[in-house]
């Protein structure tokens, strides 16, 4: 087998086990939810992001035992490396979970010596796969999306304001005002991952959110970018897939456009 079928596989196995997982999710509220609360307010974590969490793990390490691991629960935050790393958020939205608002995902990125090879982002309720491998473009659900090559003003925005990052609260919510008022309309819908995906797909023009951790956006990222679109820091600069970052994805149009009205 060579090479190039033997990564296609790859590929194919963690989509495999990122659907599975997703199946763990669905079936969380037909029993009683195990909440404990994190640093900040009104940030939660279920037994079920733990449970996810580690079926993940568990079985990525079958198919790629020499990879790395940067996830959100339990401090498994190890270094990028020089080689493989699998960079997880086993519940991306956990407040809309706990809540049952059927708005959350998967996200599980693979990077090689820090850069992103292949994600995937995955919303268990409406079935929706987003995939991108580098330099093979992205798909949700095994079709080709692009982003929008339209302006602010032909599109919804998106923006996201975690409610325990209570100081950038006046700024993002001041981003959220002028993008309101140059598009068609603004939403937040409570994941990173899935918005940023909503950008590559061209049902968002843009998303913008001032601070998220690496897992909330690693996946997403080369989804986005691999869509036709553009992924930076707030104030354009590049993103870090070993420290928190502010995110502005979008279309190429509305990324100017976000620009200079943010800047």
């Amino acid at each position: 087998m060579n090479e190039g079928k033997e990564i296609t596989m790859l590929y194919d196995e963690i989509i495999n086990i990122v659907t599975l997982a997703g199946e763990m999710i669905l079936q969380a509220h037909e029993e009683e939810l195990t909440i404990y609360d994190k640093a900040g307010i009104s940030n939660f974590v279920t037994k079920h992001d733990k449970d996810v969490q580690s079926y993940l793990i568990h079985n990525l390490r079958i198919i790629l035992p020499e990879a790395n691991f940067l996830a959100e629960e339990d401090g498994i935050q190890q270094e990028l490396g020089e080689g493989y790393c699998f960079i997880i958020d086993p519940i991306d939205g956990t407040t809309n979970f706990i809540f049952d608002y059927k708005h959350s995902c998967i996200s599980v990125g693979l990077a090689y010596r820090g850069k992103m090879q292949f994600g995937c982002v995955y919303n268990p309720y409406t079935r929706e796969m987003y995939t991108a491998v580098k330099g093979e473009g992205a798909k949700l659900n095994g079709k080709e999306i692009h982003s929008s090559d339209k302006g602010l003003s032909e599109n919804i925005a998106a923006f996201g304001c975690a409610r325990y990052q209570t100081e950038d609260t006046d700024r993002i919510f001041d981003y959220a005002k002028k993008l309101y008022l140059n598009s068609l309309g603004i939403r937040e819908g409570g994941s990173a991952a899935l918005d940023i995906c909503r950008v590559a797909s061209g049902a968002n023009g843009v998303y913008v959110e001032l601070m998220l951790q690496p897992w909330d956006y690693a996946a997403a990222s080369l989804i986005v970018m691999e869509a036709g679109g553009f992924i930076s820091t707030a104030e354009g600069g590049l993103i870090s897939l070993e420290q928190p970052s502010s995110i502005l994805a979008a279309g190429r149009t509305c990324w100017k456009e976000a620009m200079k009205l943010l800047s």
